[in-house]
């Protein structure tokens, strides 16, 4: 968030408040140039900025998606039921958007986040397969193994065996 926020002041745009995904600003400091300025800045930095309420609302959900999948005690609750009490709205209209925008359902993006956060876990070696699965919120080892495969083409046990440089296998 400092990186975003450097981005503003050096545009001349004044952060009232910054968070994952949303930046509240002083609109008497928005200018043509100072937008100009500050995609640019953005750019440089590896991000982007919306402008598009629908491309937002994308963001906000992949946000509680992520807190979902790396939050241990929330970990074990439903997603949608979350994602509703996070965003404040029906599961139903977040997932319409979602699939229209990303071209993947909400469910698709929830797994690779899972997977993605399994083989970091599995890159620290510090936990065995069934505590990742547990920590993870898999049912077994087992069903982790076959979603883990399905996503990435591996099983964990031949990922372990990649050298560290070539480990990703799935883009989320």
């Amino acid at each position: 968030m400092a990186a975003v926020r450097r981005c503003f002041e050096q545009a001349g745009i004044s952060v009232m408040s910054i968070s994952l995904g949303e930046v509240t600003v002083n609109a008497s400091t928005l200018t043509p140039e100072g937008l100009c300025a500050l995609d640019k800045a953005l750019i440089a930095e590896g991000f982007e900025r919306l402008e598009n309420s629908e491309d937002a609302l994308v963001e906000r959900i992949k946000a509680a998606v992520i807190h979902h999948v790396r939050q241990e005690d929330e970990c074990r609750l439903n997603m949608s039921a979350c994602l509703e009490r996070h965003l404040a709205m029906p599961y139903e209209s977040l997932s319409r958007a979602f699939t229209a925008r990303e071209g993947r359902t909400i469910e698709k993006y929830h797994i690779a986040q899972r997977v993605e956060w399994v083989k970091e876990l599995m890159s620290y070696k510090e936990l065995t397969l069934g505590e990742i699965a547990f920590r993870t919120g898999y049912s077994s080892t087992a069903h982790l193994s076959r979603q883990f495969k399905a996503v990435t083409g591996l099983t964990p046990s031949q990922y372990m065996q990649l050298p560290p440089s070539r480990k990703s296998l799935c883009q989320v």
